[in-house]
């Protein structure tokens, strides 16, 4: 059942992108639509069964949730924006460096200890990123920005993660993902208004699809890896998330016809080399 989580969770978030660029409508509003979507299925939910936990915790507990949900709403609307600008496999392994922001976020903030393996794969992760964005610079500025923009997408959602690493200590993970995605949509929703789009007027499948990455990435594919990580090991885990890149370049080229340009092909090994050094555990876990 595990592998099965596993591989549904993979095919989710790869699928994500693709559903995006099939979306007839703008980034943000793509973005507040999936959140806000995700966030009315569950909140109902954790409402009804941990109501006390969603009113519990202390006023500095509260700020934090906020400004956990506020990071995931802005990480959401720099990776899909990223989206217009760049191509999937480049947008996708960019944004795909987490790992390597929440290790230097954790070594900056809460001054969790800094390995020289964590130094290591996080030079190696930059020089990949360097060599795409360098690959996508001669393509045209156009596509840069979008590298830009996925990297910035890598950075909030690491704050995102450092954020709730204590709230999750103390929540269950439907609450948490309820708190989170609820102002995350609020700030998405906030973000397309201010822009002069609106929320609505779209064609019936652009709605189909909105609430097809609500379903599917959103909630099937980061539930499934929260549902495995209790079962296997999180290099494990790592590894199968590692593997998204190349199944969003794979469905973008069958589903969108588009080929990663040779940046991608340059730099990706090499980013995935580095995140690989600057997580790997020296010692086997037991999961």
């Amino acid at each position: 059942m595990v592998y099965l989580a596993l591989t549904i969770g993979m095919l989710m978030s790869s699928s994500a992108a693709v559903l995006i660029r099939l979306c007839n409508a703008p980034a943000l509003v793509v973005a507040a639509h999936r959140l806000g979507i995700a966030a009315l299925i569950v909140l109902p939910i954790a409402i009804y069964k941990h109501r006390t936990q969603l009113t519990s915790g202390t006023s500095r507990d509260r700020t934090a949730l906020l400004f956990s949900g506020i990071f995931l709403g802005f990480h959401f609307a720099f990776w899909i924006s990223s989206l217009d600008h760049t191509s999937v496999a480049s947008s996708v392994l960019l944004v795909n460096t987490i790992p390597i922001f929440v290790g230097l976020g954790g070594w900056l903030i809460l001054k969790d200890p800094l390995g020289p393996r964590l130094v290591v794969g996080t030079v190696v992760s930059l020089i990949g990123s360097a060599l795409v964005a360098l690959g996508d610079w001669g393509i045209g500025e156009h596509a840069l920005i979008g590298d830009l923009l996925a990297l910035a997408g890598a950075v909030t959602v690491s704050g995102h993660l450092l954020i709730g690493r204590r709230q999750r200590q103390r929540l269950d993970l439907i609450p948490y993902i309820a708190i989170a995605n609820s102002v995350a949509a609020l700030v998405l929703i906030g973000l397309a208004l201010l822009s002069g789009h609106s929320l609505f007027g779209y064609d019936n499948q652009t709605y189909l699809l909105f609430f097809l990455l609500a379903l599917g990435p959103q909630l099937l594919g980061h539930t499934s890896f929260n549902y495995a990580l209790k079962q296997v090991s999180p290099s494990l885990i790592a590894l199968v998330l590692l593997s998204e890149p190349l199944g969003s370049a794979t469905l973008a080229y069958l589903a969108l016809g588009e080929s990663p340009g040779l940046a991608f092909f340059w730099g990706a090994p090499v980013i995935l080399t580095g995140i690989l050094l600057a997580t790997w555990p020296q010692k086997t876990t037991s999961g």
